[in-house]
């Protein structure tokens, strides 16, 4: 009965988000929840921007990508001045990551648009799993 319930609320959620029906605070408590986890724990917002907008705003998991992905760019602008003024900021090797990203960012949009809803949803889970496992593990 609850897991029915919960199937139910998700499914509503998601037809009002369809519908434009997203209050502007979901996206908005969302992001600070991201943004903090990012200033604080050094952490992609992504890793808790695409779950929550998938279960608190109903979007699909291509668009919680897609849009996780163009809100990364401000907070990661405004986290890089912060740290670059504190002076924690290793310029050559963000460089050379920036370089990478740079390649794989389209192959993985390209992958991205090309898998169904529930290989994203399978592949971001296992990600955030291993993560998990690495940051319990000492």
């Amino acid at each position: 009965m609850r897991a029915e319930l919960s199937r139910r609320v998700r499914a509503a959620v998601r037809e009002e988000a369809a519908k434009g029906h997203v209050s502007p605070w979901v996206p908005i408590a969302i992001g600070l929840v991201a943004g903090i986890a990012s200033g604080l724990l050094g952490v992609g917002g992504g890793i808790v921007m695409v779950p929550l907008l998938a279960t608190l705003a109903g979007f699909a998991q291509h668009r919680a990508h897609a849009t996780s992905l163009a809100a990364i760019v401000p907070i990661a602008a405004v986290g890089a001045t912060t740290f670059a003024i504190a002076g924690e900021i290793d310029y050559p090797i963000a460089g050379l990551l920036a370089v990478g990203s740079l390649v794989g960012v389209p192959l993985g949009a390209r992958f991205m648009a090309r898998s169904s809803e529930g290989l994203l949803t399978t592949m971001f889970g296992i990600l955030m799993i291993g993560v998990a496992i690495q940051l319990l593990w000492p």
